[in-house]
């Protein structure tokens, strides 16, 4: 890779990384499912009318925006707002690698080789670690909905690689537009009217920010540039650079959020990301049993960007606040909300 696509590369996962506090400071402003469906309808206006028509069949399109835009993203800020941690929230996303590659030997018949099976349980273990410290230190509610998230976004991974959508952009625009309702209703049952309507009363500046961020600069831009750099770049060159999203959500929490991080959190992120990049980089097989290059890792925030043969996450940005405090994308990511990573990756 040019040292240019090089530098792309570490700013979209800078900004995937970064992502984490912004939500953490929206989550101050919008309840969470209510501030999940603006992220997703600012990600899809004006967008959907200067893309085109989508290029995947629209049940592709329904599956993937109610599993990574409802499901993943809802449950994300919810447990961010019940108190999971920015930083963590960042770090334990990334275990959505080892569920993609579970659901993809469930449903594709892809079988993991040995050395993703020993990422996998050395990642499991990050996530026992990261439990631990989280039960004596915080809310475990939060960190639950966090891990049913990441599961949920390996369920849209799956689905992503079926859809084997040819534009990403394209892709993740018209995602954008089918959590948007669903998200609604949902906030208006279970969050309530007049929180709601208060939060839209109030909004500003910083209100109005945070929304364009997680929407245009985690979704937009950052899958955007991801999948440009997919097109130009084998996916096991790109892929990794995934892998830098918690050490930027990690630091950012600290620097902005006041985090502190402690030596078994250390612990929990040391295994978590090299299981995370054994299950990411190791070839898996094909139903035939002849091994396959596995074409992607893992982004975190919250969604990621699909290629053919498999679709790289993103940042979506996960999130999470303390009770006394407030997070793609998107996805994340997808992300935010984007496109998913292939089995064996781990975006907001």
């Amino acid at each position: 890779m040019r040292p240019a696509h090089i530098a792309l590369a570490a700013l979209v996962a800078a900004v995937w990384g970064v992502n984490f506090v912004v939500i953490e400071i929206g989550l101050d402003h919008f309840p969470p499912l209510l501030f999940s469906a603006l992220r997703f309808l600012a990600a899809a206006l004006p967008a959907v009318f200067l893309v085109g028509r989508p290029k995947v069949a629209w049940k592709w399109i329904v599956a993937v925006g109610l599993a990574l835009g409802v499901a993943k993203f809802g449950l994300l800020f919810t447990g961010m707002d019940l108190g999971a941690p920015a930083g963590l929230s960042s770090l334990v996303l990334q275990v959505q690698a080892v569920f993609t590659a579970l659901f993809a030997f469930a449903a594709l018949g892809e079988r993991p080789a040995r050395r993703a099976l020993l990422g996998m349980a050395v990642a499991l273990a990050g996530i026992g670690v990261a439990a631990v410290d989280e039960g004596t230190s915080g809310p475990v509610t939060g960190f639950v909905l966090v891990i049913v998230a990441a599961a949920c976004w390996g369920v849209s991974n799956v689905l992503t690689r079926k859809a084997a959508p040819p534009d990403p952009l394209n892709w993740m625009v018209w995602v954008s537009t089918v959590p948007v309702l669903p998200l609604l209703a949902f906030s208006l049952l279970l969050e309530g009217p007049e929180r709601d309507l208060a939060a839209l009363r109030a909004l500003d500046w910083t209100g109005a920010g945070v929304i364009l961020y997680v929407a245009w600069v985690t979704t937009v831009f950052g899958f955007g540039a991801w999948g440009w750099l997919l097109r130009r770049h084998p996916a096991s060159s790109v892929a990794p650079f995934s892998l830098l999203v918690p050490v930027f959500g990690m630091s950012s929490a600290a620097l902005f959020l006041g985090e502190s991080v402690s030596p078994l959190r250390w612990v929990a992120a040391t295994l978590l990301v090299g299981g995370v990049a054994l299950t990411s980089l190791s070839p898996r097989r094909t139903p035939s049993g002849t091994a396959e290059p596995v074409p992607g890792a893992v982004a975190a925030s919250g969604a990621a960007e699909a290629v053919p043969a498999a679709a790289a996450p993103v940042p979506g940005a996960a999130d999470a606040r303390h009770e006394d405090a407030c997070p793609a994308p998107s996805g994340g990511q997808a992300e935010p909300a984007a496109a998913a990573p292939a089995p064996g990756r781990a975006l907001p």
